[in-house]
């Protein structure tokens, strides 16, 4: 049980930890490639020492010190036959993406996790394994974990995919450099374009045309050194706390603002937040930036359509946000939202419920009116850790204590959180 109580104003500059999606692809990327890889700033929450602990199953000799990784590659042909069952914990992103990578390989291995992997859906990534040749099988024919998987002997497929995934797009890609011919996906939305800037960086020939990305089979992927931006998705947290308590200035430094996540900045742009963004770099093809935000008086907005994808892991925060702006704020064509690690709508509308928001779920979003004052509650992350951040945040501005039950479902994606969130009370 973590009590959080209402600040006065948040003040200072922290430095976000390293972003989850990149730090899970430069481990995973520098594993299957021909040389060493050092990384920067690699992310240590749960998720991705998840990713970790399933490469050295299969040989590959990964020394980390904090947020500093070596992965010694042994080129994708290296990888070993995992002896046992491969465990990714609560890690979506290492479940599905390694679902493709497995599939190109001439043995058998099964994937696992927690209950909350248990009840998400795998079918996504296993359909477009199976038209490219994989044996691919699990419980309700490949829907749901533990997943079995028997690869290699790979083909070729353009698929055009229902959802707009980057898991899903990451998956039939790193299948498809182990496919005869020509992998090519389509998307309904663009999705989130880390793993195609990683896979260039690490030498490999990677066509883009709007929503479209295309790999050639038989590609080796070369060692490089990797520095990873901050999560942009964990920065949100803070950039909301920064425009809605009352008196405060923020700055976050080594944000990535890459264009395909970068939504929240719209968002708050749109609103009316009093944000800059400065010294704006390119670091492994990736858009890095500094970010300041202090109190805003905020206006309600529409969010929807193509902006979703490019905000899907924010929209807790987001609702938060809205509860303190001035009339409706609408979300919708976030359906993808029920299907992460809890039922994000349901989540977020009862536990801000709780703190009398004026909130209501909606078949795919919610409806929220503000601005609205909250109230101190017993709320819960639910084992989500970015419901659990959004009501911590919470927490700073309602009349009354908040008590968040489970927030070590925080550790996944932000070990420093509640660290942070102090140092910036205290504006230290």
């Amino acid at each position: 049980m973590e009590t959080i109580m209402k600040a006065n104003k948040l003040q200072g500059s922290i430095t976000i930890p390293g972003d989850k999606s990149i730090s899970h692809r430069a481990v995973m990327f520098g594993s299957i490639a021909e040389g060493t890889t050092h990384i920067t700033n690699f992310l240590t929450g749960a998720d991705c020492l998840s990713t970790i602990a399933c490469f050295k199953q299969m040989g590959v000799n990964i020394k980390q010190d904090g947020a500093s990784v070596v992965v010694e590659g042994l080129g994708i042909d290296g990888l070993q036959e995992p002896s046992r069952l491969l465990d990714v914990g609560n890690s979506g992103t290492t479940f599905r993406l390694m679902m493709g990578l497995l599939a190109g390989r001439p043995y058998h291995s099964v994937l696992s996790g927690d209950e909350s992997i248990a009840k998400r859906p795998m079918n996504r990534v296993s359909i477009p394994l199976l038209k490219m040749g994989a044996s691919v099988d699990g419980r309700s024919n490949g829907t749901y974990a533990p997943i079995s998987i028997r690869g290699g002997n790979l083909n070729g497929i353009t698929y055009t995919s229902p959802v707009a995934s980057a898991q899903v797009k990451s998956a039939i890609l790193l299948a498809g450099i182990q496919a005869t011919g020509v992998t090519t996906v389509h998307e309904p939305h663009l999705s989130r374009n880390h793993t195609e800037n990683m896979l260039e960086s690490f030498g490999v020939e990677v066509k883009r045309d709007g929503r479209s990305v295309s790999v050639k089979g038989g590609q080796k992927l070369r060692a490089i050194n990797v520095e990873v931006p901050g999560d942009i998705s964990s920065a949100a947290f803070f950039l909301v706390a920064g425009a809605i308590v009352p008196d405060s200035t923020i700055t976050l430094l080594n944000v990535g603002i890459n264009q395909t996540r970068a939504g929240i900045l719209d968002v708050l742009e749109n609103m009316g937040a009093s944000l800059s963004i400065l010294n704006r770099r390119i670091v492994n093809q990736e858009e890095v930036a500094d970010l300041t935000i202090k109190t805003s008086k905020l206006t309600g907005s529409t969010i929807k359509g193509d902006m979703i994808p490019r905000l899907i892991d924010e929209i807790p925060i987001i609702a938060l946000l809205a509860t303190q702006a001035n009339g409706r704020t609408v979300i919708k064509d976030a359906a993808e939202l029920k299907v992460k690690e809890t039922n994000r709508i349901d989540a977020v509308v009862d536990e801000l419920q709780k703190l009398g928001a004026s909130v209501t779920a909606t078949n795919d979003g919610m409806v929220i009116d503000g601005p609205t004052p909250l109230h101190g509650a017993a709320v819960s992350s639910l084992g989500d850790h970015r419901i659990g951040m959004m009501l911590a945040i919470a927490g700073c501005i309602t009349e009354g204590k908040v008590e968040l039950a489970m927030p070590e479902a925080i550790k996944v994606s932000y070990p420093e959180f509640f660290e942070h969130l102090k140092q910036l009370r205290t504006g230290s």
